[in-house]
């Protein structure tokens, strides 16, 4: 599938090209191919094949033009994304292209060698082919002029851990942009109410030119103005509490606490850790601590159909939904809702009704999200890591209107270096962590769930939990419990949220794509 998309792509690039141009030699004066993370890295053969066997090139003029033309932006660490393809198959499946990708690798071997003599680290990390696979993240470095990633942190990580070898043998190439979301679709579009009552205070300009929205800044301090915007919230939750009602039967006070995180289901976005407070609170509140708001918890995501953990989360948050909602001692201070088929369109109604944005993943995991821009756009209050574009949300609202918590990035890098994490000794030590770990399987839970699921995912967390979520456990339940307690106070709450959306100019698409085009495209229009 890829290879058949990307050679009629770059056919079709071709074609047009030379209608209007006669030598091929120019083309990335007016083309560059942006692949976006590996899954379209078979461009560069395929574009050698096009230039060497239709177009006449040599070797080496194929190539100055192809290193000329391709760029590319590494979206995620995670391997699905780094793709690995076994020898075997590509070399039966593309053989034409197998013969190029061995050159390009050849060649680029001996310059590293000639860098590094003697340094067979180096040249195994760096080689396309090694292992029996093919490597594209390594084949994308290599043919690309530009290298990116798409938060500051996130690229910060690919200089110094993922990538450091090649950043060390080619730092021009490397740079970042991070990523950015369009204000047209997510709030001019998607929050109507809030749209207009902006455009009121501070002019339309906002949604061609995002920075302007900064000047609602001062209406931050302004009691009315957090009057006016708090009504607007809650009507957006109204509107979102009928849905719920409507598709999920659930009936959801909009006076509580929105608690919302939606996103793919990821191990490394942690939705099991969101979980897992979710039945402490139940425990808590079953024990008489009862919350000064009530809570209404929100999960939206995607699982991918072969990825057995995450729908085992699913089957776990599936489950507290229907313990929680029927339980008359809990249920009229915490809710939990999973939304059907998470897609764009739920997210408008998400989205403006969201109070806490859930952006938990574990540091160093997240390269950027766009999801934590969407909901600061719309005036959610950030519980998250430092991670990915979480920093830059912290960096620009400051310490007072986010709530940060857990393990840096260079901590949990050296918890996977040493290898000294012991999820096991987390869930012996903490009676918080085996009291809620415990009830997965308890009685309640197998009674309505499927028990191999349960009994699957418990068993990943004590025995494995890749992605710490004990780790994190206890400064998470902290900052939650302080987000929740600053809630209760309506006007530093309305304040906060009104810095977010004041301060959510830089994550416009309209900046990042401009950003691109300064520094990578340098297209011009013509």
């Amino acid at each position: 599938q890829q290879y058949f998309f990307i050679s009629a792509s770059l056919q079709a690039l071709l074609e047009k090209y030379k209608k209007k141009h006669s030598d091929v030699r120019k083309l990335h004066e007016k083309v560059i191919i942006q692949m976006n993370d590996t899954h379209p890295t078979v461009a560069v053969p395929e574009l050698m094949r096009l230039l060497i066997d239709q177009e006449g090139l040599s070797w080496e003029e194929a190539w100055e033009v192809t290193s000329k033309t391709c760029a590319y932006t590494n979206h995620t660490i995670m391997a699905e994304a780094l793709e690995k393809w076994p020898i075997d198959l590509f070399s039966r499946l593309l053989p034409r292209i197998y013969q190029i990708v061995q050159e390009i690798d050849r060649r680029f071997l001996i310059k590293v060698n000639e860098m590094y003599p003697g340094n067979e680290h180096k040249v195994k990390k760096m080689a396309i082919l090694r292992d029996g696979q093919v490597r594209m993240a390594n084949m994308a470095i290599i043919a690309g002029f530009s290298v990116n990633g798409v938060a500051k942190l996130h690229t910060d990580i690919l200089k110094t851990q993922q990538l450091r070898d090649f950043y060390e043998m080619m730092p021009e190439k490397f740079n970042n942009k991070t990523n950015g979301i369009t204000q047209r679709r997510f709030l001019a579009h998607g929050n109507p109410l809030l749209a207009d009552w902006i455009t009121d205070k501070i002019g339309n300009g906002w949604i061609t030119d995002l920075s302007q929205i900064e000047k609602l800044r001062p209406f931050a301090d302004d009691e009315k103005a957090r009057r006016e915007f708090m009504q607007i919230k809650y009507e957006n939750k109204v509107r979102l509490a009928k849905y719920i009602k409507e598709h999920n039967g659930i009936e959801v006070d909009p006076r509580s606490i929105f608690d919302v995180q939606v996103k793919r289901l990821h191990e490394y976005k942690r939705q099991q850790l969101n979980a897992l407070y979710i039945i402490d609170k139940y425990l808590e509140i079953k024990e008489g601590i009862l919350p000064k708001t009530p809570i209404t918890a929100i999960f939206g995501a995607k699982a991918a159909p072969a990825y057995v953990i995450a729908k085992d989360i699913i089957q776990l948050i599936l489950c507290l939904q229907e313990i929680i909602n029927n339980d008359p001692e809990v249920s009229p201070y915490l809710k939990v809702v999973m939304v059907e088929n998470y897609n764009v369109t739920k997210a408008e109604k998400l989205i403006p009704a969201c109070d806490i944005s859930e952006q938990i993943s574990l540091a160093s995991k997240e390269a950027s999200g766009t999801g934590n821009m969407k909901f600061m756009l719309n005036g959610a209050v950030t519980l998250g890591t430092e991670d990915g574009a979480n920093v830059e949300i912290h960096e620009l609202v400051g310490d007072d209107n986010i709530f940060v918590f857990g393990a840096s990035s260079d901590e949990v890098i050296e918890h996977y270096k040493k290898a000294d994490y012991s999820a096991k000794d987390y869930y012996k030590k903490n009676p918080k962590i085996k009291a809620a770990v415990d009830f997965i399987t308890g009685k309640q839970m197998m009674k309505i769930g499927c028990k191999e699921s349960l009994e699957r995912l418990q068993k990943e967390l004590i025995g494995k939990d890749w992605f710490m979520t004990f780790l994190d456990f206890d400064a998470y339940k902290k900052a939650k419990d302080k987000a929740l307690a600053a809630y209760t106070d309506q006007k530093e709450w309305a304040k906060k949220m009104l810095v977010n959306i004041a301060e959510a100019g830089y994550f416009s698409s309209d900046r990042t794509i401009e950003q691109y085009n300064r520094d990578i495209w340098k297209l011009t229009r013509s």
